[in-house]
Order: structure tokens, then C-alpha cells, then sequence
């Protein structure tokens, strides 16, 4: 039996339960585009 103060080393992908898909750069990387052209779009509304 492990001695309860002992420390449980497990791998990343088994302390979170499965594998993560690579989705989160594309949502970061568009959504940086985005922002960019928004601001791009209000700069020239303004005027400026």
C-alpha cells in the first residue's frame, strides 16, 4: 500500500482525463486578426 504522504506523479495526459485538440491557437490566432481589423475599422470611421 502507498504511504499517503508520498507524492502521485501521473503523466499530463492522464491528469486531464484525454488528449486536447489544437483548436485554442486557431481561436487565438483569428480572433487577434479580428480585434486588429475591428480597431483598424473604427480608426477610419473616426477619421483618424
Amino acid at each position: 500500500m502507498a504511504d499517503e504522504n508520498e507524492p502521485t506523479e501521473i503523466s499530463g495526459n492522464d491528469a486531464r482525463g484525454g488528449v486536447t485538440p489544437h483548436v485554442t491557437r486557431y481561436v487565438l490566432g483569428i480572433s487577434l486578426i479580428a480585434i486588429i481589423v475591428l480597431f483598424a475599422i473604427i480608426l477610419i470611421w473616426n477619421g483618424h
